[in-house]
């Protein structure tokens, strides 16, 4: 995969890779990366770059998830005294089977 040269300037090259993306380096040949590569690029008209999506408001999302969670709070104070006598209720049959074999 060989690149082609599709710009040569007196701060960098611009080089075309084999898998049609865009390799940039610097006058002393060393590759340039991140923002800086990106900047390079627009400027050269070589790509096009979209903004992010504005982002979306988080706080009524929150507010549902603690409604969500305040039920399910209450439904496991609910069942922890039904553990309480499922716990009691082995005893009791232990209890019985001694009485009967007693």
């Amino acid at each position: 995969m060989a690149m082609k040269l599709v710009k040569k300037t007196a701060e960098y090259k611009i080089f075309r890779r084999g898998d049609e993306r865009y390799a940039v380096q610097d006058a002393a040949g060393k590759a340039v990366n991140g923002e800086e590569k990106v900047r390079i690029l627009l400027a050269e008209e070589l790509i096009t770059a979209t903004l992010p999506a504005a982002p979306v408001e988080e706080a009524p999302a929150e507010e549902a998830e603690a409604a969500d969670e305040a039920p399910a709070a209450e439904d496991a104070a609910e069942e922890a005294p039904a553990a309480e006598d499922a716990a009691e209720e082995p005893a009791a049959d232990a209890e019985a089977e001694e009485e009967a074999q007693g």
